[in-house]
């Protein structure tokens, strides 16, 4: 008989504070592992009580990310995909809310035969389950993160259904990795340990004794202070692992193998593995941290105070900085700041792109239009994601159709001209008659993309998929005379009556693209997104032109750069003869960063990196 798959499960906690990078940590400990030719999977314990984000104010949660079985879960989700290269479902985050609607919903039902429902073991046997189902015989580690602070109130039943899936699969296939911080005070010069050896005393009262223990500080740590962790803390002294701020959050595996985490981890479990094929990382720490040009994108949005809102957008961003060898500087513009078509002009001035973002209400609405029409008006490249192409619509229908009064229903709900009307099966929703939670359009949809546009151009091929997340919709009865005015629409759904994107023609505007979807979700680091990698460019070719640059031949398109129909499309692949179009661009460059991010993004809540700076990458794993 051959021998039993055992699949392995990896859990992470967190200690001392908040934000150290957890989510980051577990990411890149995937990558490794995955590296070395193993199978992984991810997944978020959120001990919040929502049963989803997808209604949280994104000043305190950050961006909802979503998954392509229209899923909306938490931003590290996004993470575990992007440094996994791999597509995530709604298992793979658990709430609090889920768990305890499903344990309710069962003793309504009567299913536990009048017992007295408990945390222990109702709850607990509610997450363990969800635990256990991601380890499959397809699955080699399952790695867990576990949201918020050991000590916390709310984490207590999921640390203690950890406890008891360690004792249930045994302690040779699980592995627990508690991260921590080791602060640094600078008057008495020393990094001290204290924080971390109360962590690990507070995890191991819980039932919970660490394998290993990731210190995160602003600086490195000598050897004879990891000795005195491993001792206060008994664990081994190569589980003791030096995380210090990294320059970009895709130089931390390269941190946690040269600490030797993941060779500590696959011999602990017993894994059977190779050594890490580094080849495709390499490429993009090159691209990172040598870029040979530099163009500036403003992203003009309503949430702008917390760039982890824009999360997926600004790692988008980057990515198609890679993918085209280009520093990106990204400028943080408040859409309500641009009240005039003065003050748009001086936010703008010097920004050779901009990405209008996704949102929801009226606040900010006609500064993003103001924006939209400079843009216009100017050639700048333009992307808009969701609401952006919605504004855009907008912004065309007032500009070019000459329909001053045109609008969204969402935000006038009697406007003469609602060229942005609310979708058929979403009516209930916005009278507040159904509820709102989970009830958008959401997840994957195809998109047939018309020959000859730029859209096609930048995808390469007719058909496409993307994720959403909407209610409101392109109103039809307005199609025909939005296009007689200019506006291509250039990508519908498969059966031509939803509008998925909008842009106007290359021989009028050199990159003006809105799309329902949001592509930001799709986008890897090591395989940038079509739309996005053609916005960098088309910014390329505007910073040259504003420097007075010859323009340069763009680096080719990394293979595969989208897989093929079911995904987005891959980037700049060849297509027929009617795919092609006057091309918005010619210029070159190389990767950096979109603004300064933390162990959760950009700053705010999660990080501290100040809204407008920017970085090769990310300014990772931010100490607090």
């Amino acid at each position: 008989m051959g021998q039993v798959h055992v699949t392995k499960h990896i859990f992470v906690t967190g200690g001392v504070a908040s934000s150290l990078g957890k989510g980051l940590t577990a990411s890149s400990l995937g990558r490794l592992l995955k590296a070395r030719g193993l199978r992984v999977t991810m997944q978020k314990l959120d001990p919040y009580l929502n049963v989803d984000p997808g209604t949280m104010n994104p000043f305190q949660h950050g961006e909802v990310f979503v998954t392509d079985d229209g899923a909306e879960t938490d931003l590290d989700i996004g993470h575990y995909e992007r440094f996994l290269d791999v597509n995530l479902d709604g298992s793979a985050n658990v709430t609090t809310g889920q768990v305890y609607s499903a344990v309710i919903a069962r003793e309504r039902r009567g299913d536990y035969l009048g017992q007295t429902v408990q945390v222990v073991p109702h709850i607990t046997d509610e997450i363990k389950d969800r635990i256990r189902r991601l380890a499959d015989d397809s699955v080699d580690v399952v790695i867990t993160e576990v949201g918020g602070t050991v000590g916390d109130i709310e984490s207590l039943p999921y640390l203690e259904a950890i406890r008891q899936v360690r004792h249930e699969v045994g302690r040779d296939n699980a592995l627990t990795v508690h991260v921590s911080l080791v602060p640094y005070l600078a008057p008495s010069g020393e990094l001290k340990t204290k924080p971390t050896q109360h962590s690990v005393a507070a995890l191991r009262s819980i039932g919970l004794q660490p394998d290993a223990v990731v210190c995160r500080s602003d600086r490195p740590l000598p050897d004879a202070l990891k000795k005195k962790i491993a001792m206060m803390c008994d664990v081994d002294d190569e589980a003791v692992v030096g995380a210090p701020d990294a320059s970009s959050i895709y130089d931390i595996p390269r941190v946690l193998h040269r600490e030797g985490l993941d060779a500590y981890v696959v011999r602990r479990l017993g894994l059977s593995f190779r050594d890490v094929d580094w080849t495709e990382w390499d490429t993009l720490l090159r691209r990172v941290h040598h870029p040979t040009n530099t163009a500036t994108i403003g992203i003009v949005g309503k949430y702008v105070d917390l760039p982890d809102a824009y999360l997926s957008v600004t790692e988008a961003l980057r990515a198609g900085a890679f993918a085209t060898d280009t520093r990106v500087e990204l400028r943080w513009i408040t859409s309500d700041e641009c009240s005039s078509p003065e003050e748009t002009a001086a936010l703008l001035d010097g920004v050779d792109g901009i990405i209008v973002p996704g949102g929801f209400g009226i606040r900010g609405i006609e500064g993003k239009l103001t924006a939209l029409r400079h843009a216009r008006e100017n050639g700048l490249p333009t992307l808009g994601i969701c609401l952006g192409l919605q504004c855009m619509v907008i912004e065309a229908a007032r500009g070019l159709a000459g329909l001053a009064e045109a609008n969204s229903t969402e935000f006038v709900s009697d406007t003469p001209h609602p060229v942005i009307s609310t979708m058929a099966d979403q009516h209930e929703v916005v009278a507040g008659t159904r509820d709102m939670g989970g009830t958008m359009r959401l997840g994957l949809y195809s998109c047939t993309l018309a020959p000859g546009t730029v859209a096609r151009r930048e995808y390469g091929q007719p058909e496409v998929a993307e994720r959403h997340r909407h209610r409101y919709e392109v109103n039809n009865d307005y199609r025909d005379r939005l296009a007689a005015a200019g506006l291509v629409f250039s990508g519908t759904s498969p059966d031509g009556r939803l509008v998925e994107v909008v842009e106007l023609p290359a021989d009028v505007h050199p990159y003006y693209v809105g799309t329902q979807a949001h592509p930001e979700f799709r986008s890897r680091p090591t395989r940038a997104h079509p739309l996005f990698r053609g916005l960098v460019a088309a910014a390329i070719a505007h910073a040259d032109r504003r420097r007075g640059v010859l323009p340069v031949d763009l680096p080719a398109t990394d293979a595969g750069a989208h897989e093929g129909a079911e995904t987005a499309g891959a980037a700049h692949a060849e297509g027929s003869a009617d795919d092609v179009v006057a091309p918005a661009v010619a210029g070159a460059g190389h990767a950096g960063g979109a603004g300064g991010a933390s162990g959760r993004g950009g700053g705010g809540r999660r990080g501290n990196a100040r809204p407008g700076a920017s970085s090769n990458g990310t300014a990772a794993l931010v100490s607090p």
